[in-house]
């Protein structure tokens, strides 16, 4: 198949696996603050809202797939670190490890109920990726 037309255009939305949706949901729209903006009918799915990218969370079982949590992180950006991290933490979120501060932006790892690995990102300063620096990726 040739064609000027790219075959993928974008990405609608990223799904998150869990076990319990009920936890899911109160986790993400409770313990996170991100808006609830679609069931998925009477399905155990629901996506969630964080600006730029939508997280669907559905119970894998009721689709007939294997639950396994993801360990590399969702990186989900804020605008103030600090702030952010000790709000969470205020709503139960335990931090895994210590922040990493690579001086152009501080991550911190948590987990959700389903043991999903996530993170608050903030970037600080520009960054200069590796290509345009002439340095490989």
């Amino acid at each position: 198949m040739t064609s000027s037309t790219p075959l993928i255009t974008g990405t609608d939305f990223i799904t998150i696996a869990t076990k319990d949706f009920e936890a899911a949901t109160a986790f993400y729209g409770d313990v996170l603050g991100l808006p609830l903006s679609k069931r998925w009918g009477q399905m155990p799915a629901a996506e969630f809202e964080t600006g730029n990218l939508t997280i669907a969370v559905m119970q894998s079982d009721a689709f007939g797939i294997e639950f396994r949590a993801n360990n590399h992180p969702v990186e989900l950006r804020v605008d103030d670190f600090r702030a952010a991290h000790a709000e969470l933490e205020s709503r139960g979120v335990e931090f895994k490890g210590d922040t990493i501060d690579s001086g152009v932006c501080c991550q911190a790892f948590f987990e959700d109920p389903d043991g999903n690995t996530l993170a608050i990102h903030h970037r600080y300063a520009p960054g200069t990726p590796p290509q345009a620096a002439g340095k490989p990726a």
